[in-house]
């Protein structure tokens, strides 16, 4: 199972951008074979890293062995025959380590911004990926029927992964999933909803094509927050600083979707640990990363450390280094690891 880091969103980029960095150069010396970060375009706050392939340059360029993902770029934002440039640029500047989650969805706000259409987003999406695909498949590059319109143009140089860079599709809906077994594309799940309902959706989308999606899962990644700690008391210290924490974020997003404060319901800590964590001292993680595996086929795993900016860099690393030190190693030894 390949073991990556996720979890770098708006609010987990405050501290200095040399010393952000840094900490993905430490992230590959402990052993941890990729990293994941998301797009946030004109968003309402600033952040400082609004593009994820410009991030990922930089951190490519400081390392060495380190795959670099994005979690996800949003297609409708950006034209796809451009885009496909700049995929096998950084393929060919990274020797080939580029991972690119690819999505529809974003913040009404960013469409709204850029004056995009919302109810065109799955055609562009659609669109979008079938021109990534061709185009980093080394093939002539057609707009063909669609809202992005181009001159038809020659094929791109060779990227160095073959076929073409790894795609992976973000999303939950059952049209989604559906679009992802015709394309033959894994997935990027995410940690809500569960990725349990995820998986029965693309089940019955692979049942209803004839297809068997056993290999598709295999080829995906999901994500969990990880919490790790050499005793159980550790454990449970650290995770009461969350709950309050993340009971606030979610009313922070409700708002953003009209729903009032006091109908937001209040965290289910034993469900919420069971169906979004690897929770406990570092025999208890590897027991539930390994029973995770068992039960869902899935060949990569996306470990968040900071709870996604509500703990700190310091909490993050502290964890980062006792999993690579007593999980990795037993992993690795129990499981063979993948190397996309």
């Amino acid at each position: 199972m390949r073991i990556d880091l996720a979890g770098w969103t708006r609010d987990a980029t405050r501290g200095g951008h040399r010393e952000f960095l840094a900490l993905f150069e430490r992230a590959e010396r402990l052993g941890f074979q990729g990293v994941w970060f998301n797009e946030f375009r004109v968003p309402d706050i600033a952040w400082p890293y609004p593009s994820p392939l410009l991030l990922a340059a930089a951190v490519l360029a400081r390392t060495e062995r380190l795959r670099v993902g994005t979690s996800v770029l949003v297609l409708p934002l950006h034209h796809p025959l451009m885009l496909a440039e700049e995929i096998a640029q950084l393929d060919l500047q990274s020797a080939g380590r580029i991972d690119v989650g690819i999505g529809r969805g974003t913040e009404p706000a960013a469409l709204r911004a850029l004056q995009i259409d919302a109810d065109s987003t799955r055609e562009r999406f659609a669109q979008s990926c079938r021109i990534l695909v061709e185009a980093l498949s080394g093939r002539p590059i057609v707009a063909g029927q669609g809202p992005w319109r181009f001159e038809d143009r020659p094929a791109l140089p060779s990227t160095v992964q073959r076929p073409h860079p790894p795609l992976y599709v973000a999303g939950s809906t059952a049209e989604t999933l559906g679009f992802a077994v015709d394309q033959n594309l894994p997935l990027l799940l995410s940690l809500e909803p569960p990725e349990g309902m995820q998986l029965e959706r693309l089940e019955a989308a692979a049942r209803e094509r004839g297809r068997d999606a056993a290999a598709l899962r295999a080829r995906s990644s999901l994500a969990r927050y990880v919490c790790i700690g050499a005793d159980e008391a550790a454990v449970q210290a650290q995770l009461a600083t969350l709950w309050p924490q993340l009971y606030q974020r979610r009313v922070y997003f409700a708002g953003k979707r009209g729903v009032p404060a006091d109908q937001v319901l209040p965290i289910d800590v034993p469900r919420v640990l069971a169906e979004q964590f690897i929770h406990g001292t570092p025999e208890q993680c590897h027991a539930q990363i390994t029973a995770l595996r068992e039960r869902t086929g899935i060949g990569q795993l996306r470990c968040v450390f900071n709870a996604n900016g509500l703990w700190s860099d310091a909490q993050a690393l502290a964890g980062m280094e006792l999993f690579a030190q007593e999980v990795l190693p037993s992993l690795r030894r129990a499981v063979p690891f993948a190397t996309v």
